[in-house]
């Protein structure tokens, strides 16, 4: 069975130890990544950004749902328009090496 890609349940928060999860559909929690050392004061402001954001990221997995409904059908699986969902969305919203933020 090919590895399909997990679907954020909520928003990233961070956990008790300062780590940025999210849970998945699967209900697993995942840890996103090793964040940089931030203090108390960075990680409120990360947190009331995420909090803020959580309107726009409901919309954004409605949307999304919404597309896979769409475009699924006996030639193109769910798992399979997820991972080109992803995949594009991911090339369209990651910068390049040029286009980073130095």
């Amino acid at each position: 069975m090919e590895d399909q890609p997990i679907t954020p349940h909520a928003v990233p928060v961070f956990d008790a130890e300062g780590n940025l999860t999210y849970i998945g559909d699967d209900g697993r929690r995942y840890v996103v990544g090793p964040l940089p050392a931030l203090d108390e004061a960075q990680v409120d402001q990360v947190m009331q950004r995420l909090l803020a954001g959580q309107g726009l990221f409901s919309e954004l997995e409605s949307l999304a749902s919404q597309w896979l409904d769409q475009v699924c059908g006996p030639d193109l699986s769910r798992g399979a328009a997820l991972a080109l969902l992803l995949s594009s969305l991911e090339m369209a919203l990651d910068p390049g090496e040029d286009d980073a933020e130095a």
